[in-house]
């Protein structure tokens, strides 16, 4: 089996995908190691000559000034680990657990944070067996790194923390026995090296990104389908209009539009008013300005992937370890509300237009017949609503506040891995939100005659109506609700059309 070949300089959320859900396995690139050796032989060299180098041989933090004898070097490392694995709450999702395990390595193979090859083939083995470390979802400000999560998956190269393997819970001596690794001693430095960096809010921000991304082109869909549904007019879509202000998303989104809607007799049939609402006129400049907001993230994101954010990091073309501050996770903070807030937008303009449909003249109250006896798709709205609201909540940046930490000497935090937390939850709502819009949109257009839909959006519709039957009166709609929710995050009823 081919696998990717991982160098700390190439990783490409394309790459990361494969391998995060995917399960490609992944080998290190000679050159890579190379640099990792070299990194590894100036620790040493520090070690020998009792230069006093922070991380190395001093304490940590507030404790920077505590200088640490050589014999208790390792034993400072591993105290580093256990005093610093304090994560509570839930552990996080899977992918988000094995992105982690990705991000770190490929951060360690830059060469900069001075481990052992051992580090770097220990991680390798973990990503490649399935290992899903457990590492509970709460506890990082941002800064320093994600220090506390980070140090539960550092514990599992020493035999100690929690993992699945195969759907098993398993302790990190068992783990390691199973895949026929013994723990390992840490050398200086390797403590906090593992757990010096931003992988964590990365990976929450990775898979809110994946996830997005699939969500924005599902939505560009479901808007092509309302679009008929309610007879919208085409010519807010015509490429003139938007040429005139060529922004890259707005240019992509109208174009989409109009190949959905390509051949369509059912745009355009409203004669009362030429001119839609915003929701149908102002597609593209909505999901254009998402489109726009995540592809900003997606190149800060793939930037972080190939960057050494531990500290100090080491520089064996000079000999020389500098202290400063990549760990910061100031970035990744904004990106991800960035993130967050281009999602939510998806979200309020999804549910603006259930409510458009349910509203519409010229079909049936709430979408289904003997409306009064039946309530129809009346109550779906009020779930998207909900959702919406929460959304507003999460939106409010978490990374304009800092609470310092460690006495004061790390005296402002990113909040950064909040900031992923929420974004990611903002995806999981508007998820279900565009997954009630889908819903909607079907029941909308089993009023029109299919015949008359662009051949693409026909398609489109026969899929969703294979998977959620039209409402003849009312039943438990929170199957239905459900179908419609795995399929869009499944996102595969677009494919091939």
């Amino acid at each position: 089996m081919r696998m990717i070949e991982l160098d700390g300089h190439s990783l490409t959320l394309e790459t990361a995908k494969r391998i995060v859900f995917g399960g490609e396995r992944v080998s290190l690139a000679p050159r890579a190691l190379e640099r990792v050796r070299a990194g590894r032989a100036v620790v040493e060299k520090i070690v020998s000559e009792n230069q006093r180098v922070y991380g190395i041989n001093t304490g940590f933090g507030k404790l920077s000034t505590q200088a640490i004898p050589n014999e208790k070097l390792s034993l400072l490392q591993e105290n580093l680990l256990k005093s610093h694995a304090v994560g509570v709450g839930e552990p996080l999702p899977d992918e988000v657990a094995r992105a982690v395990v990705l991000f770190r390595l490929n951060s360690l193979l830059q060469g900069r944070s001075g481990v052992r090859v051992e580090i770097v083939e220990y991680l390798k083995a973990l990503l490649n067996h399935g290992v899903v470390p457990i590492i509970p979802a709460k506890g990082s400000v941002g800064s320093s790194g994600d220090l506390a999560p980070l140090a539960h998956l550092a514990l599992l190269l020493i035999g100690e923390g929690q993992a699945k393997l195969h759907g098993r819970i398993l302790s990190g001596g068992e783990l390691l026995r199973e895949l026929g690794l013994e723990p390992l001693r840490l050398a200086p430095k390797e403590g906090l090296a593992l757990i010096n960096g931003t992988q964590v809010t990365l990976a929450l921000g990775f898979v809110a990104l994946v996830r997005a991304q699939s969500l924005l082109a599902q939505a560009q869909a479901i808007s092509a389908l309302a679009v008929e549904a309610l007879g919208g007019h085409a010519e807010a879509f015509d490429e003139r209009l938007h040429q005139a202000r060529p922004h890259p998303g707005q240019l992509h989104v109208a174009q989409t539009l109009r190949e959905w809607l390509s051949g369509s007799k059912l745009t355009g049939r409203r004669t009362d008013d030429i001119q839609d609402n915003y929701t149908l006129r102002c597609i593209p400049q909505v999901l254009g300005a998402s489109a726009d907001a995540l592809e900003f993230v997606q190149e800060k994101f793939e930037i972080e992937m190939n960057s050494a954010t531990d500290n100090p990091l080491v520089f064996a073309e000079s000999g020389e370890v500098l202290s400063g501050g990549n760990f910061h996770g100031q970035i990744l903070a904004f990106c991800c509300e960035l993130l967050g807030q281009a999602v939510a937008e998806i979200g309020n303009f999804s549910e603006r237009r259930i409510a458009l449909l349910l509203e519409a003249p010229d079909l049936p109250k709430f979408l289904v017949s003997e409306s009064g006896l039946n309530s129809g798709l009346m109550v779906p709205q009020y779930t998207a609503a909900a959702l919406v609201a929460e959304n507003k909540v999460l939106a409010h940046p978490a990374s304009v506040d800092s609470i310092p930490t460690s006495g004061g000497k790390e005296d402002h935090n990113s909040m950064a891995t909040i900031s992923a937390h929420k974004a990611l939850q903002i995806v999981r709502n508007v998820e279900t939100i565009v997954a009630i819009e889908l819903l909607t949109v079907r029941q909308a257009l089993s009023f029109r005659d299919p015949a008359l839909m662009a051949p693409r959006t026909r398609t489109l519709y026969q899929r969703i109506s294979e998977q959620i039957p039209p409402l003849e009166k009312d039943r438990l709609l929170q199957y239905d609700i459900h179908r419609a929710i795995q399929l869009i995050q499944e996102g595969s009823w677009l494919n091939g059309i």
